[in-house]
């Protein structure tokens, strides 16, 4: 079957309309055994050290499992994406552009979204059947997400790995809906947590492997993942293009910041961890965050793939501390 590799999350409705399957780069470099393994080979290719750790991990990710095509997000996404693509161009992969317009004008994202069905050879009729099928499945986490923040019975990297993995479904959607459903049965005769400090989570998904497990060991828990979140398309519209034009994540801060907002006061937030990566133009945004949100905020750097170092440790600490 026909795989192609995605950077973010895009209209995944497309890639499954047309019969082929989307592999979420980003997931398969971070949940491997070994994920800096993939690092490594970006910087032998020549990549520098001081670049993003997911830029690098995305090339090692094509290089090693052969991937021939991309969809790569000119627009709306990690402003060393365009690098990317020329290197892996350079490779033989074939690159296929698309772009969330900055200002989230409608003609716009239209024109990308045909574009796409056009490359991908099918038409709004498949697409939309694909869509209707993807909403179900993602009101399922809607549903998890529900039990996070209200109900207490799920934790908070139950709550990031399900939503995170709406980008893609893992390939297969029917299999995902399956253990999700699953899941949710177990979920739901769970006893509710009774953390003491209640955690929203704001940035591009972290590259630590261990950050949700260990708040929950100083006795707090993430109720609220931004982005990931914002990968299950929360929305109840009936149009893609509505769909994909209230997806956050593409557009400017303070689109981001309406929805953060209303979520700090539907979730009772006590603090939020701000997730940052190393060389990221993101981590300028932090400014605006902090003048525009009144509560607490832990400012999170990341940078390769790995365990929580012991500086980042003593100041989840004393956040947590400070909150408690």
């Amino acid at each position: 079957m026909r795989k192609i590799g995605i950077t973010t999350t895009i209209p995944s409705e497309i890639i499954f309309a047309a019969g082929a399957v989307p592999l979420d780069l980003n997931n398969i470099f971070i949940t491997d055994p070994s994920p800096n393994h993939y690092v490594e080979i970006a910087e032998l290719a020549g990549y520098p050290r001081n670049l993003c750790g997911w830029i690098k991990g995305i090339y090692g990710v094509v290089i090693k499992n052969k991937i021939h095509e991309i969809v790569a997000v000119t627009q709306g996404d990690c402003s060393n994406t365009h690098a990317l693509m020329e290197t892996l161009h350079l490779k033989g992969v074939k690159i296929i552009p698309f772009a969330f317009p900055y200002d989230r004008d409608r003609d716009m994202l239209m024109l990308q979204l045909k574009k796409f069905m056009y490359y991908m050879g099918v038409g709004r009729a498949e697409v939309d059947v694909w869509r209707e099928k993807l909403q179900k499945i993602r009101s399922l986490v809607w549903e998890l997400d529900r039990l996070t923040w209200e109900s207490n019975q799920v934790t908070g990297f139950e709550n990031h790995l399900w939503q995170v993995s709406c980008s893609d479904f893992n390939g297969d959607p029917e299999s995902f809906a399956h253990e999700l459903k699953e899941l949710l049965k177990e979920v739901k005769m769970r006893k509710p947590f009774k953390e003491q400090v209640r955690l929203g989570f704001m940035g591009v998904p972290p590259i630590f492997t261990d950050l949700y497990q260990y708040i929950e060991e100083m006795g707090a828990r993430v109720v609220f993942n931004e982005i990931q979140r914002q990968f299950t398309m929360p929305f109840e519209v009936t149009e893609l293009v509505d769909q994909y034009l209230l997806y956050t994540y593409p557009y400017h801060a303070f689109a981001r910041l309406e929805d953060i907002l209303k979520e700090i006061k539907k979730r009772h937030l006590d603090g939020i961890i701000h997730y940052t990566q190393s060389f990221c133009f993101r981590q300028i945004e932090d400014l605006i965050y902090r003048e525009k949100i009144n509560l607490p905020i832990l400012t999170l750097e990341g940078d390769r793939p790995g365990l929580l170092d012991a500086r980042s440790k003593l100041r989840i600490d004393a956040f947590v501390e400070m909150l408690r």
